[in-house]
């Protein structure tokens, strides 16, 4: 009798153990968890998570670090160059892979005073018309949700959202005794908001550790559209910092107009040169080895994109002329002028001529045109318009001798990178968001506009990387008023449910 129970349970045990759940299932699943999940991330929000805050870092580590053990995971703190990373790890009987999650938690600096509400640590619930939110008492909120009111909060979105449908599935999975088709490991990083600086040492350290045989990574917007979405790459970035000097003091424009130069009209002229009226940089090189084959286009086209609708989104009336369509644009690497300052403006406005004009500079990257190359495109290009190139504040002997003086400061972020569409990977999570979504009702993309600090892993431990898009297009990330549609929150657990249910062989 003992012997036949025993096979029982052995055959229970492989029926829920790597198969996918059927698709009413999971659906099921996710509404009976969704207020428990939106309460979890309620309280994970309240926490603040700048990067550059130590007691941040900690406070925050700690509450993963409590959730995750909770769930039967061992965790280890990693530290590289002093600053802390959670690492999270549990395996499961006859699984043959293993899985690599990557979990953003920090967020954003925030001004408290462009909030409507009393603190961006303070979540609230809304419901939105096109020009005003209105606060919902959290005891509205049912199973019976509107799924279009939004949570408000710093890192609602980016990405403490998407770490919570992770982290609640996982504890779905615990309850119902479901076991995930492959192992689990997880590392959290508290300073991507930062540039991840601290990510490359990590994980050449770490490569054992790290080691695995694909990584998703929970962290992105999706695109207009709003569909589920899988990321199959993402640009780099690079930064620059220009500076381009007059006199060597502010001077009075009364006195000295007409005779000194302003710094402002200079650095003008020279960012007008980089790009023409169509939007395409003018710096020889720029675009060089992108190669857009027609199958390449069919590819990145298949994602539904309506040009009226998009341009009527961003309240412009032409795009610019990089690629044909917003898919293609994103093949290519950017130029865009992120900040400019000269003096000072509206209610502090002086009649002065500046001595000094700064424009901060970032370049988005793909895989074919590497940061270091940019770089040096750019101050060939700066140094072809006559600029003379100096490394820190100009001398008086190079005041002196040369009439255009800049100053160029570069830092290198995270790396590009880039999955094959038809990837195994892809495959295995097609079959996944089918399962749970159907046919046409997800989409898959080449590459984000937006930047990831995974090319370490890439680069080091040599797997493909897959991003999983939960958090709705219109979620003001890195602004003031960022927010969570509680729809996407929903569908990011019946994400999390069909991949981590669906057996990766």
């Amino acid at each position: 009798m003992r012997v036949i129970l025993a096979f029982l349970l052995f055959l229970i045990t492989i029926s829920i153990s790597g198969q996918s759940l059927k698709k009413e299932r999971i659906h099921e699943l996710a509404d009976e968890y969704f207020i428990d999940g939106l309460s979890t991330l309620r309280d994970f929000l309240r926490l603040p998570n700048y990067g550059k805050s130590t007691d941040n870092i900690n406070k925050n580590l700690d509450w993963c670090q409590t959730n995750f053990q909770a769930l039967d995971f061992e965790t280890d703190v990693l530290i590289s160059n002093g600053v802390k990373h959670l690492f999270a790890e549990r395996k499961f009987k006859r699984a043959k892979r293993t899985i690599l999650f990557y979990l953003q938690i920090d967020g954003q600096p925030v001004d408290s005073s462009q909030w409507k509400q009393k603190s961006p640590y303070i979540p609230v619930l809304k419901e939105c018309s096109e020009n005003d939110c209105q606060i919902i008492p959290w005891d509205k909120l049912t199973k019976d949700f509107n799924p279009d009111w939004k949570i408000f909060a710093r890192s609602a979105s980016d990405s403490k959202g998407p770490a919570i449908a992770f982290i609640q599935t996982l504890r779905i999975l615990k309850e119902k005794k479901i076991n995930p088709g492959f192992n689990i490991k997880v590392i959290m990083d508290f300073q991507e908001e930062l540039g991840s600086p601290t990510l490359p040492e990590l994980v050449e350290k770490n490569r054992d550790r790290f080691s695995a045989d694909a990584m998703l990574i929970m962290d992105g917007t999706r695109p207009p559209g709003n569909l589920p979405t899988l990321m199959f790459g993402a640009r780099g970035i690079a930064t620059m910092k220009l500076t381009v000097y007059g006199a060597n003091k502010d001077l009075h424009s009364g006195q000295y107009g007409n005779y000194a130069p302003n710094p402002v009209f200079a650095l003008s002229r020279l960012l007008g040169s980089m790009k023409d009226e169509k939007g395409i940089v003018q710096i020889p090189g720029f675009y060089e080895g992108i190669e857009m084959s027609e199958n390449r286009k069919k590819l990145v086209n298949a994602v539904p994109e309506n040009r009226r609708e998009l341009l009527e989104t961003l309240g412009i009336a032409q795009p610019e002329s990089i690629g044909a369509t917003y898919q293609e644009a994103l093949q290519y690497p950017s130029l865009n002028a992120r900040g400019l300052r000269a003096a000072w403006v509206e209610d502090q406005v002086r009649t002065i001529i500046p001595a000094k004009a700064l424009v901060e500079i970032d370049m988005r990257l793909v895989p074919e045109t590497p940061a270091e190359r940019q770089i040096e495109l750019v101050k060939g290009f700066i140094a072809s318009q006559g600029f003379y190139i100096l490394n820190g504040e100009p001398t008086p002997n190079e005041r002196r001798t040369h009439s255009k003086l800049i100053k160029v400061e570069s830092r290198i972020g995270s790396r590009p990178f880039r999955t094959d569409l038809n990837s195994p990977l892809g495959n295995w999570l097609d079959l996944a968001m089918e399962h749970v979504f159907g046919s046409g009702n997800y989409i898959r993309m080449q590459s984000t506009g937006g930047s990831q600090p995974i090319a370490p892993f890439i680069s080091v431990l040599g797997v493909p990387a897959i991003s999983v898009r939960i958090p709705n297009p219109d979620n003001s990330i890195h602004a003031p008023n960022e927010n969570l549609r509680l729809g996407n929150f929903h569908e990011g657990l019946k994400m999390c449910l069909g991949i981590l249910t669906q057996n990766y062989e």
